[in-house]
């Protein structure tokens, strides 16, 4: 899990570029939720709000919070109908940070029956139209998951048969090969169960549980 910082923690020269794009700021209010990036907050300047995201990166390289952003970066462009657009990218001090437009939201609400699932349902549609981005290289799908070993809605309330009955109505979903489901499902729950061996925080213990359940549903159809 990666550890929070505050902003007073940025090097000044980073301060200073992210002003150099914002304008001076007034306030900073740290985001409640998340735990990919070492401080994601919104930023209170004097030309409006701004949502920021910031990882460290490590000595001689990219660490896995800089890695996923820099993802997240070169993905935004192609999902800009869905997604709060990236406005710019500071790189300084060893910090790699991104500023996104601002948007008021809430965590969707997963559990059966919720009207959030019809609204998730016709984002996964228009994902599923997209065509695939050329820089997404699908042969890295082999290789993350390649090799699996045996072994957020499942945890919301549905059970393993509920939550796939539900991902049917997907193409993605619809047209895979089982063994390929099979296979991301079990690689999916020791990913997670290597992850609590570490990390011991109630939502990882509580992602872990429903990741296994999911495998052992898949396994025992």
């Amino acid at each position: 899990m990666t550890v929070r910082s505050d902003w007073d923690d940025l090097p000044s020269e980073v301060r200073d570029a992210i002003e150099a794009r914002t304008g001076a700021v007034r306030r900073v209010e740290a985001a409640p939720a998340g735990n990919h990036a070492n401080i994601a907050s919104t930023l209170h300047t004097v030309d409006g709000r701004v949502f920021v995201k910031a990882a460290r990166k490590e000595p001689g390289r990219d660490g896995s919070e800089v890695k996923s952003l820099r993802w997240e970066a070169a993905i935004n462009r192609h999902v800009a109908e869905h997604a709060p657009r990236l406005h710019w990218t500071v790189e300084a001090g060893g910090w790699l940070v991104l500023g996104f437009e601002h948007v008021r939201a809430r965590h969707a609400d997963y559990r059966p029956g919720s009207s959030d699932l019809e609204t998730l349902a016709e984002v996964i549609d228009g994902l599923q139209a997209m065509p695939c981005p050329d820089l997404l290289d699908r042969r890295r799908v082999d290789r993350r998951w390649g090799d699996p070993p045996a072994g957020e809605t499942l945890k919301a309330g549905h059970g393993p048969a509920q939550a796939e009955g539900w991902a049917a109505r997907f193409p993605s979903w619809a047209g895979t090969d089982p063994a390929h489901l099979d296979a991301y499902a079990c690689a999916f729950a020791e990913r997670w169960r290597a992850n609590t061996e570490t990390n011991r925080a109630p939502w990882a213990l509580e992602h872990a549980a429903a990741a296994g359940r999911w495998a052992d549903h898949r396994l025992t159809k």
